[in-house]
């Protein structure tokens, strides 16, 4: 059976450089976890592909997700299933991965000109930051528009 057309979103870590001449500008880059999807992440997305052209999604690779302390048993769902769901997303433009703590070699090899995370992180606190701001892009904190967790989410599931 031939994938769906939306895998071809999907690229190795590799490729950031090819997304870089490739994708249009501006280039707008943001990471996570992206575990159980719910309204904010879909909300988020919209909003971060709205300050440019094309959006490229960094996921945290399952290794990178323990390391963090999400929880138990976490990722609920592996790379390779976060990866297919958030590329379904037509805000979204690219998918890849990075199995560090942060993505900072990706943000380096695809030089976006915008650079965002979720309203809990303060811009100067974004990983990248410092170098997109030294090439002239600009670095946004999303603010939250449904006070949506996973977290709290993967809660509630196990309480039944």
């Amino acid at each position: 059976m031939t994938p769906p057309a939306y895998e071809h979103k999907i690229s190795a870590p590799s490729d950031a450089a090819r997304w870089a001449r490739e994708l249009p500008r501006p280039l707008v880059f943001t990471n996570g976890v992206f575990d159980l999807l719910h309204r904010g992440h879909a909300t988020y997305l919209a909003r971060a592909r709205a300050l440019g052209a094309a959006l490229v999604v960094a996921l945290n690779g399952d290794d990178s997700v323990r390391r963090l302390g999400k929880g138990a048993g976490r990722p609920f769902n592996t790379l390779e299933d976060r990866m297919a769901l958030v590329a379904a997303f037509g805000d979204v433009d690219a998918v890849t991965w990075f199995d560090e703590d942060t993505p900072e070699a990706l943000i380096e090899a695809c030089h976006p000109d915008v650079l965002v995370k979720g309203g809990d992180w303060p811009a100067e606190k974004i990983i990248g930051a410092r170098e997109v701001l030294a090439r002239g892009g600009r670095v946004e904190s999303i603010p939250f528009e449904y006070e949506r967790s996973t977290t709290r989410l993967a809660e509630r599931i196990r309480q039944g």
